[in-house]
């Protein structure tokens, strides 16, 4: 059995909010994840990264550093740390998977049910870290 091989992108805004969406199979329950998903024959992680946040989002954005690498024998997940450089907040999924984009405050994380749960400690305490970095603009 392959490995799924995916991204995703971690971005946080001028008033220290991450950037979220809202995701699922239409007949599923809908939960709230960072941009990500999965890699492309031929395209690397960051290149991934960048496709998904513009997909899902309608953002540009640019990589500022990778931040961690989930995996376990099924899945191999990249965390980068992102920034906006352009576009504007526009759902255009190609999966229609996609039903909302919101930026999410430390106690909205703490709160919302998440499509990988798993990660709500790390998206915390990313943001309590970085809140200082930020996308103006956005």
């Amino acid at each position: 059995m392959n490995k799924w091989l995916g991204s995703s992108a971690i971005c946080i805004n001028e008033h220290g909010q991450m950037l979220m969406v809202l995701q699922g199979k239409p007949e599923e329950k809908k939960l709230w994840a960072t941009p990500s998903g999965g890699k492309e024959p031929g395209e690397t992680f960051e290149e991934c990264c960048i496709r998904e946040v513009h997909e899902e989002t309608g953002y540009q954005v640019q990589i500022v550093e990778k931040l961690q690498v989930k995996q376990d024998e099924f899945v191999e997940v990249h965390y980068f740390s992102v920034k906006i450089v352009g576009g504007e907040r526009k759902i255009q999924d190609p999966d229609q998977l996609i039903y909302d984009i919101d930026w999410k405050s430390i106690d909205e994380i703490e709160r919302l049910e998440l499509s990988f749960p798993e990660d709500r400690i790390f998206l915390i305490d990313f943001m309590r870290r970085n809140g200082a970095f930020i996308n103006e603009n956005y």
